[in-house]
């Protein structure tokens, strides 16, 4: 389970890295008055990713994707930007809304500015949160290949994880009739094998790679059956 105020510590000490404070209160380079207190921030996006409607995408699905981040890291050119973006990516969700990422980017662009960080920071992490519409990031793109790794590390869990993620996404869409649920995430499914890979780093392309097929596989036969 998600433990809130660890997350709190993450998000505090992500930021404070970000912007260029080694403690809390104390002055960014790029002004002469002290950045807000992070406390707000996380407050707020923690609500967001405990709002009732979700299922899978919950503040256990920020925490795994921060945690991939993590054995990532060395592969990003800045893994505490890519950290902010894990935070951002599903701020904002509403499971019948296709617009999920670019209010999640737009959040973002509102709000780090006003957390003391830089434009072209918060440039940045809103690239890469409008990156996971596609997870698709270019070859020479470390930071986008790093979130989007992390964000479906989830695919090769072991059976029983990828079993509770499959029906943590089925209750997202409990609004969706099961033979159309069923269409829709076949079509998804397929499309993901059709990539020619889903993990881009050295590490995902090694440990996730074949696991992630495997399970999505099987799904796949299980929903076509």
């Amino acid at each position: 389970m998600a433990d809130p105020d660890a997350l709190r510590t993450r998000w505090s000490r992500t930021l404070h890295r970000s912007r260029g404070t080694e403690t809390p209160g104390s002055t960014p380079a790029s002004t002469a008055a002290p950045a807000p207190s992070p406390e707000a921030y996380a407050d707020n996006l923690l609500a967001r990713w405990s709002e009732p409607q979700r299922r899978y995408h919950t503040l256990d699905h920020l925490t795994a994707v921060l945690d991939h981040v993590d054995v990532l890291e060395k592969a990003a050119d800045d893994p505490d930007l890519v950290r902010l973006a894990a935070w951002f990516h599903d701020a904002v969700y509403l499971p019948d809304r296709s617009e999920n990422e670019e209010r999640s980017a737009r959040l973002a662009e509102r709000a780090l500015p006003e957390a003391g960080l830089s434009a072209a920071a918060t440039a940045e992490v809103a690239r890469l949160v409008r990156l996971t519409v596609t997870h698709a990031p270019a070859g020479d793109d470390p930071n986008g290949q790093v979130l989007c790794d992390a964000d479906l590390a989830i695919l090769a869990s072991p059976p029983d994880a990828y079993a509770a993620y499959t029906a943590a996404v089925r209750e997202e869409y409990a609004f969706v009739p099961p033979d159309a649920f069923r269409e829709g995430r076949a079509a998804i499914l397929r499309q993901l094998l059709d990539l020619p890979r889903l993990f881009h780093t050295p590490y995902g392309t090694r440990e996730w790679e074949g696991p992630a097929r495997h399970n999505l596989t099987s799904e796949l036969t299980l929903l076509t059956v």
